[in-house]
């Protein structure tokens, strides 16, 4: 499975851009300029959040970074790195895509 998040021009703090499931759009995403993770190739597992205390996909192996998840936010401030989704609904929906893919052992990576 391929993610791939497609960023737009900054817009003040704010990076907003696009994340596609295998092509398709899937949900719009907010990231924080200035820890914003590297534009590179990436693994993404499921586990558990201990910060959240649920499942939320984690971005693997980010240089000089740990902890780097999808999860809900709508302004730059809600992450310290992250890619955020806007609801919980989105969230949720992305975090049980990404688990039946880990079920079937299928490796899941994203490009930024």
């Amino acid at each position: 499975m391929i993610l791939k998040l497609i960023r737009k021009q900054p817009q003040g703090n704010a990076i907003r851009g696009e994340l596609y499931i295998d092509g398709v759009l899937c949900t719009e995403v907010l990231e924080r300029k200035d820890v914003e993770i590297l534009a590179l190739w990436y693994t993404v597992s499921v586990t558990m959040s201990p910060k959240f205390k649920r499942l939320l996909p984690i971005v693997n192996d980010v240089p000089g970074r740990s902890g780097i998840r999808f999860h809900v936010g709508t302004k730059p401030e809600h992450s310290a790195g992250c890619i955020l989704v806007p609801s919980r609904d989105i969230e949720n929906r992305l975090t049980e895509t990404l688990l039946q893919a880990q079920r079937r052992h299928e490796t899941v990576y994203l490009e930024i």
